[in-house]
């Protein structure tokens, strides 16, 4: 599923303060690497990585696999496309609609939308030098919708769903067959889970019981990526050197960093101080005030840029009463304080879901997120909760996830503080990461705040995932009849006319209905060395080790 929750996995025994000895402790496991005579390598050309997760997969669709899991993968790994590139507000990041060849030099799709044909790049070798062949991209498909991973089910939201629609046309060509039309098929095959196997090194490693190999993947890799691990310690430490002649990045690019080193340390401020000292060169998942702190002193590059593809709500279920109600939703909604929660949780370090202009009542833009036209309105607050038949309010439960505590904790005591003026009185609930996780999945929180990441941010995507169904990520357990049937005529529609009519449709009825709150979508800021260069957003909240480079 494409769909994230916000958790990391953090080891007990790794560096917890920012103390003299946990830097040099840093400096010692990185500098030992170095000892063998293919890390000899200068100081420019490695890349240290610090980050609070941990890498404990080399298989992305290994169930479980991390957030840095993810990082690893695009680096050692190609697929058969990539997302280009492009600019939002300043800002670079990934390019949902426009897409360049990897392991394909081309792609070619049916005047009826229904086949793609891909042509791979005869020259393109796996990491122990065999020649990439269709047979072993068919195996790698075929592996994808077939395997119990983390694959499937991402493949079936581009109606990717049987080895019968992937067929080996020459050595070198091969075609992808969908049932109809599907907008999402293409990026499907751009994600982090849809990487492209050795087959024939995989398969000397399966078993009658793991057949597609996926025990042996865990430790091991069978790519054609631009790295290739040379040291791992799950839970603690990557170690990536490049392999020579790779040349499939955007615009046919190499890589620039012959060596890669990525290391859990799990303290904030530990985290800072080595970039900050110059013992690490990036770090992308520090506190949202630590970042602006780090960025006045100036000793390194911070740069935000907005999760376009993350929001964070609050959350109401609407299966369970009073939030079966619409009006005490919107009764909530316009009493919310969002200027001091955007200010207390986040300082300002986003782009606000709130405060937008709908003149006509209706959604004027097609994209997803949307700036929602309210904001806190205490009056209008309260004729809602008079027109629920709650004009004294009520007493409920606010839950949040204890991972989240530095933006939910602020933000839970300013909800409760705001909510008391229309008279419904806040039990503040902090859960643990596991119990949260849980709760949400067996629908039992019925107001809560939590953040959603869709990794193909189409709108019609959007709304079919967090929206409609029995699923995890329909958060608020909404059911909505005409919400649902336009998602699904959207999910087909070639003309982007009528597309862009379906979304503002699907806005229009999301705010009314208001069956959660976005809130914001928070920045992602990376603290960086102010000599490496090339950073970009990606869609899984990560790194793309590919892209970077030093000056």
């Amino acid at each position: 599923m494409s769909f994230l929750p916000v958790k990391k996995s953090h080891v007990a025994n790794a560096v917890a303060t920012a103390t003299g000895a946990t830097l040099a402790a840093f400096a010692t496991l990185t500098l030992a690497t170095a000892s063998s005579p293919a890390f000899a390598q200068s100081r420019a050309e490695t890349l240290r990585y610090v980050t609070s997760g941990s890498v404990n997969t080399l298989d992305p669709t290994s169930p479980g696999s991390t957030r840095e899991s993810f990082a690893i993968a695009t680096s050692t790994y190609d697929r058969l496309v990539g997302f280009d590139e492009k600019v939002v507000d300043g800002h670079k990041v990934f390019d949902l609609t426009h897409l360049h060849g990897e392991l394909a030099k081309s792609f070619d799709i049916s005047a009826d939308g229904k086949v793609i044909t891909f042509h791979l790049d005869p020259a393109a070798k796996w990491q122990d030098g065999t020649p990439v062949t269709a047979d072993d991209i068919k195996w790698s498909l075929d592996r994808a919708v077939s395997a119990n991973s983390l694959a499937k089910p991402q493949m079936l939201t581009g109606s990717l769903t049987s080895p019968d629609q992937f067929k080996v046309i020459d050595a070198h060509t091969v075609q992808v067959t969908l049932p109809r039309p599907d907008r999402l098929a293409l990026p499907d095959l751009a994600t982090v889970y849809a990487i492209m196997i050795n087959s024939k090194l995989a398969k000397a490693h399966a078993t009658p019981d793991d057949p597609w190999a996926m025990n042996w993947t865990k430790a091991n890799l069978a790519g054609s990526g631009p790295y290739k691990v040379t040291n791992f310690v799950p839970g603690q430490q990557v170690v990536l050197e490049s392999v020579p002649g790779w040349n499939r990045g955007v615009g046919g690019k190499g890589v620039f960093f012959k060596r890669i080193i990525e290391q859990t340390v799990p303290d904030a401020t530990t985290r800072a101080t080595l970039v900050e000292r110059g013992d690490a060169d990036l770090v992308i998942d520090l506190q949202s005030n630590d970042a602006a702190d780090i960025a006045k002193r100036g000793k390194v590059q911070v740069i935000s840029t907005p999760q376009y593809n993350s929001v964070t709500y609050v959350v109401f279920n609407n299966q369970v009463a009073p939030f079966n109600n619409v009006n005490v939703r919107r009764a909530i909604a316009y009493a919310l304080p969002y200027k001091d929660m955007f200010a207390g949780a986040l300082f300002g370090r986003g782009k606000a879901m709130f405060g937008g202009n709908w003149p006509d009542g209706k959604s004027p833009s097609a994209e997803y997120p949307v700036q929602q036209p309210v904001d806190t309105d205490i009056a209008k607050a309260k004729q809602y909760l008079a027109a629920a038949g709650m004009p004294n309010g009520f007493t409920t439960d606010f839950s949040y996830n204890v991972g989240q505590s530095a933006t939910a904790e602020p933000m839970a005591a300013l909800i409760k503080e705001a909510l008391a003026k229309v008279g419904i009185t806040v039990n503040i609930h902090k859960l643990p990461d596991a119990e949260s996780s849980t709760a949400i999945n067996n629908k039992t929180l019925a107001f809560f705040t939590d953040q959603l990441t869709a990794w193909l941010p189409s709108t019609d995507y959007w709304y079919r995932y967090s929206y409609t169904g029995n699923q995890r990520w329909n958060y608020s357990s909404f059911n909505n009849p005409e919400l649902e049937k336009i998602a699904n005529a959207a999910r087909f529609e070639t003309d982007p006319v009528k597309y862009a009519a379906y979304a503002k449709q699907l806005n229009t009825i999301a705010y009314d209905q208001m069956p959660e709150v976005p809130l914001w979508t928070a920045n992602q800021d990376a603290v960086m060395a102010k000599s490496v260069q090339g950073y970009g957003y990606q869609f899984y909240r990560g790194v793309d080790f590919r892209e970077l480079s030093r000056n």
